[in-house]
């Protein structure tokens, strides 16, 4: 025999090949195989095309062999382990040399194969609505060759179904509406319920509804769970909503069965089975005779069972027309209230009584329910005026009239009157409101209402005058009402026309005779009707303007134009013009105004360049370069003083600084006052000498008032030896300085002579021994050593503020 790929490969061909009668052949010769053995019809395939590739040789040696094994199930949610069947070689003679593996879903897990005799146990309990059925390999090795006794076939393990499940009801919650009075059979909502188990095997997943509670107004069907109205003419006004409950049962509701139950909810949606119905026949309300129009007089409301648009109605009023045209009645959107206003002004001496007739109708009717007059009722509404006092009315709303300004104090405007409305009859007084007369321009006879002017008007100051006029009862409640009376004042021609602007013009150098020079408008704070017409001309004289003309362009603007065209500056500088300016009112009036045109050197395109200044200028007399040439001057003075003063300032300073360097010092009486004396001696030795008493030092009668204080002299010396290590010892500014110091030490009588103080603030750091000077330190300090054997100075004691005894060297 060859391998075991080589015998796959001759079974494929040999199935290829193998025709279909063949096959049926086989099938029906493993199928008669007593007790319920059935053979693997690929493993036998095999087997055959194996044997017919050896050829016919080995015809003799070809076995009848395959897998044989019973339809396997296993019972789900079983928690016994057990043996739920067996596989078997045809091959296998109990010697227990066939090895049986399994593989596939489940192997090792929910499977196992005893390798000995090929049972298949369980190893835990199954669940059919998690897996229905496992796909697993089972293959049969000999046990001492290893090599495959039958091919690897393929065999199903099936999970039969048992009742453990409950139905559930999807969607939930059901809710529902259906119109009230709707027919018997009505369908308002089908139910659905899923069961879980295993439809194709028993009754486990066949559901039965029922009802619950809802009967006998609802019914289900009980395959379907379609639920239906069982009964007629159900009214929303009555009853609004329904609760009814469906039960599923499984197992077609025989006992044993899972059950569960749902909720519908049903409502009835409403219908236009209602009409309107007022509670009352007669509806009675009181309106006093002053009540604003739109008062509400009242509600009235007609009843409806009815939701919604078909509650909505709508209110009419039914009588003659004139009492239907006093009130008005409105549907309130909201409550669907009959809202009674008033449409007119009320009077109880007139009339003190209204009966009407009120009517509701449905805005939407539906006649399937009721006929149509059902859908109105009727009531009857009683309006009774109640008599109140008023107070006195206008004849007019308003008054208007019309006053000239000029009018003269006491002219009569116009007169108001006001009546008492009620029977009574009370006498009225009248009066103006002074908030709406602040100028008090208008007075009013107190009894008969005749306005007259009280003082002096003027249009351009206020040309309208909003006057209030009170009238007042002068008996009982006093009552009032006021009146506003519009005064209009009309112009006159009080006022005299004025150019619009202040002009200056001017006119270049090079101008043409009958140019424009300037172009003028003219103001007038009337006005008149017709318009404003203004002439523009010149005073007359007695010869004529040789240099410029007015040139009245006739529509209230006119223009100055140049007689000649030799204007120079040289010749004159600015002329003068007087412009006369006349309205056309009645009487006429003008006024005259005097332009000052100026010669200018102007700009190619006509422009003055120099503007204000050389209009300034000319306005003095002066020319322009007359005039920057005192501008000049004057800056440079300017800058000269400030010059000087800070000169000045500096030279204080230094004054001051001076006087701060020499420093006058305040000793006690009892110390004597020394002088020391620093010498220079050839051959780079320095030699230090006694410094010899001088006469005492005489206080500088100037100075005594501004001695400084210790500290000053303290600070300002620490300065100076700051200062001092900046500059070398052969630096010529220094060698400067102490010749200037030295001549005014000794050309001052009142200073000290310059020795040992400003010697040693200015020695420089040259010296290999240091600085010689205590000046900076109340301390001894150490000595240095020096190529003399001469003792150092040590320290000054009286000039730096020690005690009281002489200065060591």
């Amino acid at each position: 025999m060859g391998s075991a790929e080589e015998i796959q490969m001759e079974m494929h061909g040999w199935s290829v090949k193998m025709s279909i009668s063949r096959v049926l052949a086989m099938v029906t010769v493993f199928s008669m195989i007593p007790g319920g053995v059935l053979s693997d019809i690929r493993g036998t395939k095999g087997l055959e095309a194996q044997q017919m590739a050896q050829g016919s040789t080995h015809l003799h040696r070809r076995l009848k062999r395959g897998w044989i094994w019973k339809q396997l199930f296993v019972p789900e949610e079983d928690p016994t382990l057990r043996v739920i069947g067996q596989l078997k070689s045809d091959s296998d003679r109990g010697e227990f040399s066939i090895k049986y593996i399994l593989s596939g879903e489940g192997a090792g897990d929910v499977f196992e194969i005893d390798e000995y005799s090929g049972e298949i146990r369980t190893l835990k309990k199954l669940d059919r609505e998690e897996k229905a059925f496992y796909v697993l390999q089972a293959q049969a090795i000999n046990r001492r060759s290893n090599e495959p006794e039958e091919p690897q076939s393929e065999f199903i393990i099936t999970v039969q179904d048992i009742n453990d499940n409950v139905p559930q009801f999807q969607n939930e919650p059901y809710v529902s509406s259906i119109p009230e009075m709707c027919p018997t059979g009505t369908t308002v909502a089908q139910v659905t319920a899923t069961d879980a188990d295993d439809p194709m095997f028993g009754n486990n997943a066949k559901l039965i509804y029922t009802i619950l509670q809802g009967e006998p107004y609802f019914s289900v069907e009980p395959k379907t769970g379609i639920i239906v109205t069982s009964w007629q003419n159900m009214d929303r006004e009555a009853r609004e909503e329904y609760l009814v409950v469906v039960q599923v049962k499984d197992m077609l509701g025989l006992s044993g069965g899972y059950s569960s139950s749902t909720t519908v909810t049903v409502s009835l949606t409403d219908v236009n089975d209602n009409g309107p119905t007022f509670q009352h026949h007669l509806y009675t309300f009181a309106v006093p005779e002053n009540a604003a129009v739109g008062t509400t007089v009242g509600r009235i409301m007609a009843e409806d069972g009815d939701t919604g648009i078909n509650a909505r109605m709508t209110y009419s009023l039914e009588d003659d027309l004139e009492e239907s045209s006093t009130f008005i009645i409105r549907t309130d959107p909201v409550t669907q209230e009959g809202v009674v206003m008033l449409a007119k002004p009320l009077d109880y001496e007139t009339k003190r009584r209204f009966v009407m007739a009120a009517e509701a109708v449905n805005d939407h009717v539906d006649t399937r329910f009721l006929p149509l007059e059902e859908f109105t009722d009727r009531t009857t509404l009683k309006i009774i005026v109640e008599d109140v006092d008023e107070p006195p009315v206008f004849l007019l709303p308003l008054y208007e009239w019309k006053v000239p300004e000029n009018a003269a104090v006491g002219t009569v405007v116009g007169s108001v009157s006001a009546r008492d409305t009620d029977t009574v009859n009370n006498p009225i007084r009248y009066s103006i409101d002074k908030r709406s007369d602040t100028t008090k321009a208008f007075k009013i006879d107190p009894n008969n209402g005749t306005i007259t002017v009280a003082k002096a008007l003027d249009r351009e100051t206020s040309n309208w005058h909003n006057v209030t006029v009170e009238a007042k009862e002068t008996t009982q409640n006093h009552l009032s009402s006021s009146v506003v009376v519009f005064v209009k004042v009309l112009d006159i021609n009080d006022n005299v026309p004025r150019l619009a602007r202040d002009y200056q013009p001017y006119i270049c150098e090079g101008t043409q005779a009958g140019q424009l020079i300037q172009l003028l408008n003219a103001v007038d704070p009337d006005d008149p009707v017709e318009g404003h017409h203004f002439y523009f001309s010149m005073v007359p004289e007695k010869h004529i303007n040789p240099n410029f003309t007015i040139r009245d362009n006739q529509d209230n603007t006119a223009g100055i134009v140049a007689r000649r065209s030799t204007f120079t500056r040289k010749d004159r500088t600015q002329y003068l013009l007087p412009v006369v300016v006349t309205d056309s009112g009645s009487p006429a009036l003008s006024s005259t105004t005097t332009l000052t045109i100026s010669v200018c050197s102007c700009q190619p395109a006509g422009h003055c360049p120099t503007g204000g200044v050389e209009a300034l200028a000319l306005s003095m007399g002066v020319s322009l370069q007359t005039l920057l040439g005192l501008l000049v001057c004057l800056v440079t003075l300017t800058v000269l003083s400030v010059l000087m003063l800070m000169l000045r300032r500096h030279r204080r300073k230094q004054q001051e600084g001076l006087e701060v360097e020499v420093k006058e010092l305040e000793l006690p009486e009892t110390v004597s006052q020394k002088v020391l004396y620093y010498g220079e001696l050839g051959g780079g030795r320095a030699d230090l000498d006694f410094c010899q008493p001088v006469v005492p030092l005489r206080p500088h009668p100037r100075r005594k008032e501004r001695r400084l204080r210790r500290e000053d002299v303290r600070a300002s010396i620490r300065m100076s030896l700051r200062e001092s290590h900046l500059i070398g010892p052969e630096d010529d500014v220094f060698r400067q300085f102490i010749l200037d110091r030295l001549s005014e030490a000794d050309q001052d009588p009142y200073v000290p002579p310059f020795d040992c103080l400003r010697t040693y603030a200015y020695e420089g750091s040259g010296s290999p021994t240091g600085s010689l000077s205590s000046l900076d330190s109340l301390e001894l300090l150490p000595e240095q050593p020096i190529r003399n054997s001469r003792p150092c100075l040590v320290r000054l004691t009286p000039w730096y503020g020690g005690g009281e005894e002489d200065t060591i060297f």
